[in-house]
């Protein structure tokens, strides 16, 4: 979806990985007590490279950094170097709960600013009443 600007396909991107690591840390909450569980990530890096991939710049000076890069999708990965109990089991749950916390109030800013832009597109289209 691009209106008038990329802000709107950006936010969705926003709430895409959002919603990703809502799914991870959940997995990795459930989990728990599972014996040999490795906890999981979502790397953050992953996406804002594709999202730097997708912006379009133009380059003055051939010094300068391309926008182009290689593409990459969101990763999950496996956080194998941590072991919390006697079970092999990697999942911090005090942890896992802080990132739950810290991502509800990243998706709850997001939505609130796609739903001002959203609007702003219905006061536009209503002629401003």
């Amino acid at each position: 979806m691009n209106l008038f600007s990329n802000t709107i396909s950006t936010l969705e991107k926003g709430l895409d990985y959002s919603s990703l690591n809502q799914k991870v840390i959940s997995q990795n909450i459930a989990n728990v007590d599972t014996p040999h569980y490795k906890a999981k990530q979502v790397s953050f890096q992953s996406m804002f490279q594709q999202s730097l991939h997708q912006l379009d710049a133009n380059r003055t000076d051939p010094r300068h950094i391309s926008f182009k890069q290689q593409g990459t999708h969101p990763a999950v990965t496996v956080k194998s170097n941590y072991q919390y109990n006697h079970n092999g089991n990697g999942v911090d749950l005090d942890k896992e709960m802080s990132e739950l916390a810290t991502n509800q109030i990243y998706f709850n800013a997001l939505s609130d600013r796609i739903n001002g832009k959203f609007q702003s597109l219905q006061s536009v289209i209503r002629g401003g009443k």
